[in-house]
């Protein structure tokens, strides 16, 4: 009779570039989450929720191929019809539910939206295939005040959650100067499409390369380190000049760079077009009290010059950290928008104005903790101690009242045999508070408890001077214990 083969057990890992989050690390997602949603409601913004899943088709970006859809996102096919894919934005989504619900919607729509996405990405240092991403949008507002609302409210945002004026800004391009800019130097048409895709690419290398491994591959091309080399847009000395010039054209004061952008673009009427709505975004966001040190135009941002058709904003921060090898360098980007008044039209033809910005959740906790800044560690629970088995309904009681009264509170429900072990799960959970009642206690109507943020000190100190006459156990009444515990954890915080 053969041997019946056994099954290999499954490796207890996540698939790579996923990670598991444990409880501060939620807590701490959860309540940025919601201060980020106090300051998008304060603006008027109200909250969606849109599916996890979308069709490949509504998501617009991928298209399926042999097997699969094109690399990207995770897709799979249903049923031997449509492919559906996880969404790798929250922007793709809205352009389906507005298009879909625009007759019962109101006009503008404001709307923001928090939640998961998914890139079927190579993974790396601190790079996940899942993330959070929150985004607030405006469909349906042609205006540039739309633009200007949405970095005002990312400036607010930012120091909502804990980033201080002076350790943030927010910079502002506009596509349109770019297209200018590309017309001056004898790049529109048709049939210069690759030579825009390549000097778009280029511009877009500008925080790696710098100025020179930009010009580099606006000419002929350019070798990095280890030899590769990366063929150039081809342009003529003059040409990349005036794309240089446009990448160098911020100056000291927000009204000196429009006047350098208004020299650049020359006779472009959209490049004139785009210097114009950068000009009223300026003079918007001054007249809401927004200085140069939290908002400023800058036309070296290009984030998805590609994908925006008018302004586009980032908010970077710029205060320094320490990368994996102990050197210092600033953080960068943690959102980024802009307006895309194309994406709605390919459901309905027609074209729909709109303007957004997605904060990267994920990056700006990262920041936070980089800087020392996330809040104090939640408290764990009290924990009721288990004296007596048979007296379970008594301890049951006790967790109850605490938690009427909101205090986070749990009874022990591990082996209770060992009494040094409910102490050890106590200081495992961060407790603040152990309650303990035997069968003496019980009889003489008192319960003992124990201030394990004190005990831990003590345990710490080389001379118990300081905490004489601060005992770490107390006897206290049985009618009292919501109290008594009330005063202890007020004295711990």
């Amino acid at each position: 009779m053969a041997k019946v083969k056994k099954q290999p057990r499954p490796k207890a890992l996540p698939p790579k570039g996923f990670r598991d989050y444990f409880g501060t690390e939620v807590s701490e997602r959860k309540a940025m989450l919601d201060q980020i949603a106090e300051v998008y409601h304060l603006y008027g913004f109200e909250a969606l929720e849109s599916s996890a899943v979308e069709t490949v088709e509504a998501l617009g970006k991928f298209l399926p191929d042999v097997d699969r859809p094109n690399e990207g996102v995770f897709a799979w096919q249903e049923d031997d019809s449509d492919w559906l894919a996880l969404r790798y934005d929250l922007t793709a989504p809205l352009a389906r539910v507005y298009a879909q619900h625009r007759n019962d919607l109101p006009t503008p729509y404001r709307r923001y939206a928090m939640g998961p996405v998914w890139r079927n990405e190579k993974p790396g240092p601190g790079r996940f295939r899942q993330f959070y991403q929150c985004d607030a949008d405006t469909v349906g507002a042609p205006s540039v005040a739309a633009d200007a609302e949405i970095c005002a409210m990312l400036s607010d945002t930012l120091e909502r959650v804990g980033i201080p004026r002076g350790d943030y800004i927010v910079r502002v391009n506009n596509r349109k100067v770019l297209n200018g800019v590309m017309e001056v130097a004898g790049l529109s048409g048709d049939d210069k499409e690759a030579e825009r895709g390549i000097v778009l690419r280029a511009i877009d290398k500008l925080d790696r390369l710098g100025p020179d491994g930009v010009r580099a591959l606006l000419g002929k091309g350019r070798e990095d380190e280890s030899g590769d080399f990366t063929k150039g847009a081809g342009l003529s000395d003059e040409q990349a000049d005036v794309v240089m010039g446009f990448m160098e054209a911020k100056r000291a004061s927000g009204a000196e760079t429009v006047a350098r952008l208004n020299q650049l673009v020359g006779g472009s009427d959209i490049g004139l077009s785009g210097v114009q709505e950068l000009e009223t975004i300026a003079a918007l966001i001054e007249a809401q009290g927004y200085g140069s040190d939290r908002i400023e135009i800058d036309p070296s941002v290009v984030r998805g010059l590609g994908y925006y058709t008018g302004p586009v904003y980032e908010a970077e921060l710029t205060f320094e950290i320490k990368d994996e090898k102990g050197r210092p360098r600033q953080f960068g980007s943690v959102a980024g928008g802009g307006r895309y008044d194309d994406l709605v039209k390919r459901f309905t033809g027609q074209a729909v104005p709109a303007t957004g910005v997605s904060i990267g959740v994920d990056r700006l906790l990262a920041a936070l903790r980089a800087k020392g800044r996330m809040e104090a560690k939640v408290p764990g629970p009290v924990i009721v101690t288990v004296m007596d088995r048979d007296r379970m309904a008594s301890y049951q009681a006790m967790v109850g009242e605490l938690r009427a009264e909101g205090i986070r509170a749990e009874v022990y429900l591990g082996n209770p045999k060992n009494f040094g072990n409910q102490l050890k799960y106590a200081d495992t959970r961060e407790s603040p508070v152990a309650v303990i009642e035997g069968s003496d206690e019980a009889e003489r109507g008192v319960v003992q408890l124990k201030d394990l943020v004190l005990g831990a000190k003590i345990a710490e100190t080389a001379t118990l001077e300081e905490w004489k006459g601060q005992p770490a156990q107390r006897e206290v009444a049985r009618n009292d214990l919501v109290a008594e515990v009330r005063k202890m954890l007020a004295g711990d915080a």
